[in-house]
């Protein structure tokens, strides 16, 4: 099989997850960079990363780059791509363009010449053009421009990666699924663990910790753009797939909220996820949420307002305090990680985190603190005088 280029965008700072979870599909030439992945493989690795991938958006593949001053430059380029290798004039487009240091005035202007590219080459070749929808495209083609350079590549996942099929019900801030699994490996929890989280909303962090311990790939049940390409090896794409094998070991994960709502959010989340064991779950403040087990992973992305019943500044700093002497009355032998975009949240708990890990959530700049869990105060009390 021939070698591909690819690259993977991710969240920002789960790009050393990425380029491990790529390793291990066996992908080569992995080379991380801020926001994402480039790396390269043949078909299997092609499908093994949209199906495998926790951590990814989404696969782009590299068609071609070049240098450029003008606009025209850039439609030369996207005019030369072999676009009738993946697709046909009857399938529908979307075309978004990102720049970094980009000279030229309009990017709106440089997306509407790559369409017109796109659209001016299946003219030229078959006499027929394919129409534009932004909303739910069959095909979706990405241009990269640099200060001197343009990529153009074309999409292979369709729906974002993130999206697995599985959230249907979520609260007002959702996280990602695929951050939410960065969560939980950079926790170092290993499945033999007790995991909880006490302000778990709809669930999405527990749930991609269900699917890590069992083994199950957060693409399994949903399809993806390259199965409509030309192209596409249907016999390699259903080894891939039926290479999957599910642990169906029960895991001791734990859920809670606050929120009603939430609850039969996690609930009806939880029979869509199709995991192969049960979870408990319940609603229950987490300033009463005891420990499930001697020892553990707490994850959480804390919220504010009704599901932890706090409305201003001053209350969260309480609700923090109160929660952190929980913590650590109850809590000793367990590793909390708390993402959150306050970086003030130590000071609230009075507990000093042994590492904080900057992470984005979406746009958010967020840090996902550690904080090891002894009897009483974390913090090294003053001498008397």
């Amino acid at each position: 099989m021939s070698t591909l280029s690819f690259f993977a965008p991710c969240p920002r700072g789960l790009e050393a997850l990425l380029a491990g979870e790529l390793k291990a599909i066996n992908a080569s030439h992995i080379k991380p960079t801020h926001g994402g992945v480039a790396f390269a493989g043949d078909l299997a690795v092609l499908y093994r990363a949209n199906l495998h991938s926790r951590i990814a958006s989404r696969i782009l593949l590299r068609l071609g780059s070049a240098g450029y001053r003008t606009e025209d430059d850039i439609y030369n380029l996207a005019a030369r791509m072999p676009w009738s290798s993946y697709f046909t004039p009857e399938q529908t487009i979307k075309v978004e363009v990102t720049a970094i240091k980009c000279p030229l005035k309009s990017l709106e202007f440089i997306t509407l010449r790559v369409k017109d590219a796109v659209c001016d080459y299946f003219r030229d070749l078959m006499d027929k053009r394919p129409s534009v929808d932004t909303a739910t495209p069959d095909v979706r083609i990405y241009a990269f421009l640099t200060e001197f350079d343009a990529t153009m590549y074309i999409d292979t996942s369709g729906e974002a990666l993130f999206k697995r099929g599985w959230r249907m019900d979520k609260g007002r801030a959702p996280l990602r699924e695929n951050l939410a699994a960065g969560l939980v490996m950079l926790s170092g929890w290993k499945p033999n663990q007790a995991l909880l989280d006490p302000m778990c909303g709809s669930g999405t962090i527990i749930i991609e910790a269900g699917l890590i311990a069992a083994n199950i790939p957060p693409g399994i049940n949903r399809g993806f753009a390259f199965e409509h390409y030309r192209g596409l090896d249907k016999t390699l794409w259903h080894k891939v797939k039926n290479d999957v094998k599910i642990d169906k070991t029960q895991r001791a994960l734990y859920a809670s909220d606050i929120s009603a709502y939430a609850v039969e959010d996690i609930e009806r989340n939880l029979q869509r996820a199709g995991l192969p064991f049960a979870v408990a779950f319940e609603q229950n403040n987490a300033l009463d949420v005891m420990p499930p087990a001697k020892s553990g992973v707490m994850i959480c992305n804390p919220p504010y307002g009704e599901r932890i019943d706090v409305t201003t500044s001053n209350e969260t700093s309480v609700f923090f305090k109160q929660w952190a002497d929980h913590l650590k009355q109850n809590y000793a032998g367990w590793n909390a990680y708390i993402l959150t975009s306050d970086r003030d949240t130590p000071k609230y708990m009075r507990l000093s985190a042994s590492k904080k890990t900057p992470l984005f959530n979406g746009a958010l700049d967020c840090r996902l603190f550690e904080f090891k869990m002894v009897a009483g105060s974390a913090r090294k009390e003053k001498p008397t005088t």
